[in-house]
Order: structure tokens, then C-alpha cells, then sequence
């Protein structure tokens, strides 16, 4: 199985750039498959750049992860935090809302009931007795 030129960097613990230009220079020999990717044969390669211990790797990988994950923490945090101050927009809203519709019910219930209370003059005989 050959290496592609990110592979190659990684198993050598070495930049694609120090991979590419030992492979222009010849230090280094490879094939190019169809696609234009390099295909670097491990012993071609380690003939020149000698294999990074696998702990290395294994080391660099975790710090990797580790890192993702800081950074999409980092980014859930921002979007928890933009969330909650939509809510709490949203829910002032709500709440004004639901006092303004307070207000006016408050209002029509006032109109209401003084349009329910007799207010026609009474007759003469029913004020003069009370009736």
C-alpha cells in the first residue's frame, strides 16, 4: 500500500512540503496515479525520512482531537449563549404582548358592563316613591 503526500508527511512527522520537494529533487522516488495524486511506496520513503514512532502519532492525534473538541465546545458555547438571548427577547415580547391584551380586555370588560347598567331616566312616579 503506497502513501498519498498527506499520508507520507504524517508517517514522517515532516510537512508535505519537505515530502514534495525531496520528491521534485529526486531524493525521493513516487508515481502519480491518474487523478495527479502521488503514490510513495513506505520504503521508498523511509529509505529517506526515517517513520515517526507510532506514540508520536498517537500523541499528535489526541493533542488533534483534543483541540476539536475545545474548539467545538468554544462554538456551542456561542450558540448556546445567542439562543438564550433570543429567548429572552422573545419572551419580553410575549410578555408585552400579553399585557397589552390585558389592558384592552380590562378596557372592553369596563365598556361592557357600563353598557349593561341601566342608565335610562326613570319616570317621575317611580323617583318620587322609590320604585
Amino acid at each position: 500500500m503506497s502513501y498519498t503526500l498527506n499520508e507520507a508527511a504524517k508517517a514522517t512527522g515532516k510537512s508535505k512540503t519537505t515530502i514534495h520537494r525531496a520528491l521534485k529533487s529526486g531524493k525521493v522516488s513516487a508515481t502519480k496515479t491518474d487523478s495527479g495524486v502521488y503514490a510513495i511506496e513506505p520504503a521508498e520513503l523511509h529509505r529517506v525520512f526515517p517513520p515517526v514512532p507510532t506514540e508520536r502519532n498517537a500523541e499528535r492525534s489526541i493533542r488533534n482531537e483534543e483541540e476539536h473538541l475545545r474548539n467545538d465546545l468554544g462554538t456551542l458555547r456561542i450558540q448556546l449563549e445567542s439562543t438564550e438571548k433570543e429567548r429572552e427577547r422573545e419572551r419580553q415580547q410575549l410578555e408585552e404582548t400579553i399585557a397589552d391584551l390585558r389592558e384592552d380586555r380590562d378596557r372592553w370588560r369596563q365598556q361592557a358592563t357600563a353598557l349593561l347598567e341601566d342608565k335610562r331616566p326613570r319616570g317621575f312616579w317611580k323617583k318620587l316613591f322609590g320604585g
